[in-house]
């Protein structure tokens, strides 16, 4: 039975061959995805290994820097890290040397004024030299580093791209004005932001202080220990000279490259999980391929199963037979798709190179791991796929032997079938429902749940469902095809199992493919309905990387020729009723003009006297009305009371609680300005966005949008991520596409005889190959159109889910794209059938007649 399941193998390698595939690029997928996850998590810790090298303990004030949120700076107290803080922490006994580290945001402008880079990746830092005039973090390859406020120094990489020299004028800005400075000196560094692209400004102590933090204020300070003293010892006495409050960590510098090493696992550990999620629903397509493979080959050697079967063979030999068939296939076929998943991985790493070149590179990683878990997975699956065909092959009764044609499917195997199809469907609809109802995160698990079950119960009810989907397109065939349209829709219906085993592979595909579009659509009109509807600002300026403005922004900004009126945007969050909300500071006298609230009681002028606006959410959730009080607890823990003036409708981009900014500057020293809304003279015009630009210093920083730029903005991020998934689930597709052409190649074989007796009576060529991809279309068609429907409705649970978080959100169901869906399936089963039809036209009439 070895050597007769052997020489199956060997007999049919044609038509194992896309089964063969299908199991090659799946486990490909999961091979890549491991060796570049590995290799990518390499490359991250060898380049931030030396980032604490010389840190034996680190003292970081966590409220510190223009680019902490406001809420941080509200419960971060008023303690600071100042000079005396070094220097007592300098005298310690087991110090060798205390450095103050001042750190945040600076954006290095190029000669065109655009900003160097990326904003998350752009850095400011003290030079802090020594006795001997240097600083060791910062070796200076040309020049000096800076001595005064107009000097600075720049990393060699933001030097080079940018084409600066020393001596040359440079641009740079925090969160406020535009400074133009000296370049002094460029130096090399480590530091794992400007070795992934990043830029580093260096400034002199107290220039750094004054744009990146305050007047005699760090954002950290570093301990190396006296030899003899170890970290943890250096910890102990560093700790009680830490400033009281929650907002410090004093941490070992082992203990930080640990949690360094450990962050930057979870990232790549994350970015695993979510690759080989995809990587499975490859293999998940992939088993309706490799089921209906064996299911045909078994229907086809129906006479040779039951011939052993009446010469002495046992079922378990049947059954061990068929299962050591698919043992070979998914051997051989996963040891393919691990080399190809290694060119994968380099092929990817290669990518990100070239995305970004300054992002760290590693030799391959190929983990022991990584070759386990690849050949187990393909023979796994390939294995269990043949299972349910190799129990079938086993009941072939002998007699079988002396009868021609396939066994028909018994109706009490169908009825078990659908029956527990239904009760799939309707419980994971069932929960679906559940799980949209609740309205918030609570759902997630039930519609996650609930779209397996779904998912599974429609995959089951297919062949059910087939055969009065495709009769409805029969008027349709019957005139586009004639003759052969008629037939093609009877091929259809005649196996439903194997029409809905093909089309099972596209539905999978098609329902994720919709449902993420779909939730994309519905989140994109959302944002913009929101811009749209609460917004009446011409432009909106804000930094780029959403760190509060400098107090001098909106003022510039007020006085640009062409602005007829403008408010900054505060964000504080305080305590209201003991329960911490986010606030939205305006301009009570312009607000009227540059946003817009729907109220259902109150009024807008309540802001003036320094009242309260709050949503509908917010008043239900204090159980507060207009003219109700409410206990505030403010940043420096100091008490009051203050008067609700309307509630509003929730959605739109304002917040939940809306406030004068001059109640906010009482409590709030340095108040955080998320953005500013400015209004026009003549609308938004090209004069005034330059104007605006001008008067904040053509600041590479700030960024000036007009509603549809915020808009797009949203449309483009949400773009980015859609164009992702359908990248990732390319692979799903192909196999999908894959298993059509399989499905028709066998079929074409298995109907010789069939299609020797069309050509023998009289249907040319033509007419073959149009029945062939008639059938293909149709099945194409059938599974994409489930898809498209069951996507649809798991995309609107999942909006259901998303409504606390996405005030406002809809279901909006983009008609253009899904019928865009609908025709490439169509495509799809066109092209699938290019081979199996040409092959069918090709077929001898006499060899196929007499075919046994």
């Amino acid at each position: 039975m070895y050597r007769t399941a052997l020489r199956n193998v060997l007999a049919h390698k044609g038509r194992l061959l896309m089964t063969a595939l299908a199991v090659m690029l799946g486990t490909a997928f999961v091979a890549g995805t491991m060796v570049f996850s590995d290799t990518f998590g390499k490359a991250m810790r060898d380049s931030n290994s030396k980032s604490y090298s010389d840190v034996s303990v680190q003292v970081v004030d966590r409220a510190a820097g223009a680019g902490v949120s406001a809420k941080e700076k509200s419960e971060g107290g008023s303690a600071t890290l100042t000079d005396a803080t070094v220097q007592q922490l300098a005298a310690l006994p087991g110090t060798a040397s205390a450095r103050g580290v001042v750190s945040g945001f600076t954006g290095v402008a190029d000669r065109k004024g655009e900003l160097i880079g990326q904003f998350w990746a752009a850095k400011g830092a003290n030079f802090a030299p020594g006795q001997d005039g240097k600083d060791p973090r910062y070796p200076m390859v040309e020049g000096q580093g800076p001595k005064s406020p107009q000097e600075v120094a720049l990393d060699r990489k933001t030097a080079d791209k940018a084409g600066y020299k020393v001596g040359d004028t440079v641009r740079v800005a925090a969160n406020g004005p535009v400074v133009e400075a000296k370049l002094t000196g460029v130096f090399t560094t480590d530091d794992p932001v400007v070795n992934t692209g990043g830029t580093l400004t260096l400034f002199d102590r107290a220039t750094a202080q004054q744009l990146l933090l305050e007047p005699g204020r760090y954002s950290s300070v570093v301990l190396t220990a006296k030899p003899g003293t170890s970290q943890d010892a250096l910890l102990a006495e560093a700790e009680p000279k830490v400033p009281s409050g929650n907002r410090f960590d004093v941490e070992t510098g082992a203990k930080l490259q640990a949690d360094e090493q450990e962050m930057i696992s979870k990232g790549t550990d994350s970015m695993r999980t979510m690759l080989l999620a995809f990587a499975c629903i490859s293999l998940f397509v992939g088993i309706f391929i490799i089921a209906n493979t064996f299911s045909m080959l078994v229907a086809q050697r129906t006479k040779e199963l039951a011939l052993l079967r009446a010469i002495g063979a046992s079922r378990r030999q049947v059954t061990r037979s068929v299962l050591i068939e698919a043992l070979a296939i998914g051997t051989v076929s996963a040891a393919v798709g691990l080399l190809a998943g290694v060119g994968i991985g380099a092929g990817m790493q290669s990518l990100i190179g070239s995305l970004n070149e300054n992002m760290p590179s590693a030799s391959l990683v190929i983990k022991p791991m990584t070759v386990l878990v690849t050949l187990l997975v393909g023979v796994v699956v390939t294995v269990l796929s043949a299972l349910l065909p190799a129990l079938r092959a086993s009941r072939i009764a002998p007699v079988a032997a002396m009868s021609s044609g396939d066994q028909p499917v018994s109706q009490k195997s169908l009825v078990v079938r659908n029956t527990i199809g239904s009760l799939l469907a309707a419980g994971g609809l069932a929960l679906i429902g559940y799980g949209a109802s609740t309205g918030d995160s609570t759902g997630r698990m039930p519609v996650a749940a609930g779209a397996f079950l779904a998912v599974i119960g429609v995959f089951v009810l297919l062949p059910l469902l087939s055969r009065p989907v495709v009769a409805l397109v029969g008027p349709l065939l019957r005139g586009l095809g004639g003759t052969p349209g008629k037939l093609a829709q009877q091929n259809a219906v005649r196996n439903p199992r194997r029409t809905a085993a093909t089309a099972a592979a596209l539905t999978i595909g098609l329902t994720l493919v919709t449902g993420i579009t779909v939730i994309g659509a519905s989140v994109t009109d959302t944002v913009d309905r929101a811009v749209t509807s609460s917004m009446k600002a011409d432009y909106i300026v804000s930094a780029a990387n959403s760190m509060s403005l400098s107090e001098q922004v909106p003022a510039q900004i007020a006085k640009a020729p062409g602005v007829a009126a403008s408010s900054p945007l505060i964000a504080a969050y305080w305590k209201l009723d003991g329960t911490s909300k986010s606030i939205s500071g305006v301009d009570p006298a312009s607000f009227e003009k540059l946003a817009e609230v729907t109220l259902t009681s109150g009024s807008t002028a309540a802001l003036g006297q320094g009242q309260l606006l709050v949503d509908e959410d917010v008043a239900k959730k204090f159980g507060v009305t207009t003219g109700s009080t409410m206990a505030v607890t403010y940043p420096d823990e100091s008490t009051g009371k203050i008067t609700v003036g309307g509630v509003y409708q929730k959605g739109g981009m304002l917040g939940p609680v809306l406030l004068a900014n001059s109640e906010i500057a009482k409590h709030e020293p340095k108040p955080y300005i998320s953005d500013v809304l400015v209004k026009g003279k003549d609308g938004a015009t090209a004069a005034l966005k330059q104007s605006i630009k001008d008067a904040t210093g053509a600041n590479p920083v700030i960024e000036v949008k007009s509603r549809q730029e915020v808009r797009d903005g949203f449309s483009q991020t949400i773009t980015f991520a859609l164009n992702l998934m359908y990248g990732l689930l390319g692979m799903a597709v192909l196999i999908a596409i894959l298993g059509v052409v399989n499905t028709l190649a066998m079929s074409v074989f298995e109907r010789k005889r069939e299609i020797g007796m069309l050509r023998a009576i009289g249907l040319d060529r033509g007419g073959i190959k149009r029945m062939v991809r008639l059938e293909s279309v149709v099945i194409s068609l059938f599974g994409a159109g489930i898809g498209i429907l069951l996507g649809c409705f798991i995309a609107w649970a999942a909006n259901g889910t998303l409504k606390s978080s996405l005030a406002g959100l809809t279901t909006v169901l983009p008609y253009g794209q899904l019928a865009l869906f609908l025709a490439l399936a169509g495509v799809v089963g066109l092209v699938a059938a290019i081979w199996p039809a040409r092959r069918a036209s090709k077929l001898d009439i006499l060899s196929s007649i007499k075919t046994d």
